[in-house]
């Protein structure tokens, strides 16, 4: 592996112990989860630094991620919009409303991010396959970038995931299976799949540790785009939380660089069908509990088990944060009424948070001085299906 000057290896998040890069997605140790570890007193970079460099992609912060720039693989991920939602400022009775559109990545999603960095490190680990289970852009995602670095991808999405994304797994080449019934099927395929052969190798959010580490740099590009301002709130739509987790390490690696001074509240936003992390926080549990019989038209968020619960709730609780459902809708009505007030068109599972931020407004958490983000993390287009039925269903 071509790593980063400050790249030194891998931590496990349960016993501490330092794993090389190379050796396994999980602690030889423990069995724990493996988190990349870095020298942060060999990183030079500041905001002078930053401006200096074109906004062309995540890679521009690659002196905080594991794998040289030279090395990675990549189609300019990053780098996407911030839209100021004025509209939906005053509807929130908040100072300023943004919303971070994931959708604008080359295959449509947020995932992009960490499938770049992930396949980047299979690619030089040596991995001729990569495997792994997914609600949908996750194995879109994981197929196109493997596809660029010459690797094969086996992709396992439940019956319900959206026809682009089963699609675009095979035009990019991937061996896509489709497992009946839900998420947690397709992980119960993935495992039986995984474990027959050998020289695949896992692409799993959290087994690998990579995925949430391109994650890390939407935390990055949405303060620089806010001058450096910290925004108060970020509500992130959560399913197995590697957004969440990501944006919660790189707000500290920034802090704790200097760049920025402060850590914003993370939200995590689910759907009400499906929500053992809200239920986690409202019972002030340090682990979730899986939920025995999910049910939303949010397919990115129906993920009854997630399995790296016990961080994301670190990452709420370490932020003064909190977590929210809402049904499914108003999940809906809520994509339609961005789409109509400000233009912007969200995947349905990612409208859990723009409506998160109106529940969080109507219990009064905001004060009205609050710049709030919502990250949008897909293209609307992928399920206008879903939203256009939505509509029909109210007579529009």
């Amino acid at each position: 592996m071509e790593p980063t000057d400050a790249f030194v290896g891998l931590e496990c998040v349960d016993c501490g112990a330092t794993v090389d890069a190379a050796a396994s997605h999980h602690c030889p140790d423990c069995g724990g989860a493996l988190d990349p570890s870095y020298d942060y007193d060999a990183i030079d970079l500041d905001r002078e630094t930053l401006a200096d460099r074109p906004f062309d992609s995540q890679w521009r912060y690659a002196e905080l991620l594991p794998v040289a720039r030279e090395s990675a693989v990549t189609t300019n991920e990053g780098a996407t919009a911030l839209v100021d939602c004025p509209d939906l400022a005053a509807e929130l009775g908040v100072e300023r409303v943004l919303i971070k559109d994931e959708g604008r990545n080359p295959t449509g999603s947020v995932a992009d991010r960490g499938a770049s960095v992930a396949v980047s490190a299979a690619a030089q680990h040596g991995a001729s396959d990569v495997a792994l289970p997914s609600p949908g852009n996750g194995g879109q995602a994981v197929a196109a970038y493997a596809a660029r670095a010459g690797l094969d991808t086996h992709a396992y999405l439940p019956s319900r995931s959206g026809f682009t994304n089963k699609a675009m797994v095979n035009v990019h080449g991937g061996d896509m299976n489709v497992v009946g019934g839900r998420y947690g099927d397709a992980v119960d395929a993935f495992v039986d799949g995984i474990a027959e052969h050998d020289d695949w190798y896992s692409l799993r959010s959290f087994e690998t540790p990579y995925r949430h580490e391109g994650a890390k740099t939407l935390f990055y590009e949405l303060v620089e785009q806010l001058e450096w301002t910290v925004p108060d709130v970020i509500a992130y739509p959560t399913g197995a939380g590697t957004g969440l987790v990501g944006l919660a390490k790189a707000a500290r690696e920034f802090r704790d660089l200097g760049i920025t001074d402060d850590l914003p509240a993370l939200y995590a936003a689910q759907a009400a069908g499906c929500a053992p992390i809200v239920e986690a926080v409202d019972e002030d549990r340090d682990e979730h509990r899986s939920v025995d019989h999910p049910d939303t038209i949010c397919g990115e968020l129906e993920i009854a088990d997630p399995a790296a619960s016990p961080r994301v709730l670190a990452a709420i609780h370490e932020t003064d944060g909190g977590a929210v459902a809402t049904e499914d809708p108003d999940i809906l009505e809520s994509a339609a009424r961005v789409a109509q007030a400000e233009g912007l068109e969200l995947i349905p599972s990612a409208a859990a948070a723009a409506s998160g931020a109106w529940e969080l407004a109507e219990r009064g958490v905001f004060d009205g001085s609050e710049t709030v983000v919502i990250v949008n993390t897909g293209a609307g287009n992928k399920e206008a299906d879903v939203l256009r039925s939505h509509l029909m269903s109210q007579g529009i």
